[in-house]
């Protein structure tokens, strides 16, 4: 069910925010078709409060591209080729931010509680991004959907994740 849950959360995350959100309810039905409505109903109700918290608005500009699929070896891991989807990536002039949506029932208070395993896999993004993007400040965050809630990544403390899963 939390798979499934966050399959469908990623899917609206995806696509809502390209549209008015007098039409979400509809566009959601849409998308997530026939289902456990209990789910979709409490899905669509988590995927609005991200949408339209305030302190979020500036990861929904209609510029920031969705699902990015990137790919790129890694001196961190001994040249060894690496690939993922960055679920949000904001891009400015001077700036790229990384956002990671995570749907866990369990949000860590700080960073320094993230699970390493997420702290690597936005460490890896940070790496990738840095070559795709040189001279930009590279930035992650976990937009953790239960609480509305996006939290910046130090990027020493990705880094350093990375750099435990090439001795590990």
């Amino acid at each position: 069910d939390a798979m499934e849950r966050g399959t469908l959360l990623h899917r609206l995350l995806e696509h809502l925010p390209q549209h008015p959100p007098d039409r979400w309810d509809a566009l959601a039905s849409a998308l997530l078709g026939p289902g456990d409505t209990e789910m979709q109903t409490a899905v669509i109700g988590e995927a609005r409060r991200v949408l339209t918290a305030p302190d979020l608005a500036p990861i929904w500009t209609p510029q920031a591209l969705t699902e990015v699929e990137i790919a790129a070896p890694l001196p961190e891991l001994g040249g060894r080729r690496v690939q993922g989807a960055i679920d949000r990536l904001v891009l400015t002039p001077n700036r790229a931010l990384a956002v990671d949506y995570k749907s866990n029932a369990q949000v860590p208070d700080r960073p320094e509680d993230v699970p390493e395993g997420l702290l690597r896999q936005m460490g890896a993004y940070a790496a990738m991004l840095a070559q795709v993007y040189p001279g930009r400040d590279i930035e992650t965050a976990i937009l953790w959907t239960r609480t509305a809630r996006l939290m910046p990544l130090p990027h020493e403390m990705v880094r350093q994740a990375l750099a435990r899963a090439a001795i590990s």
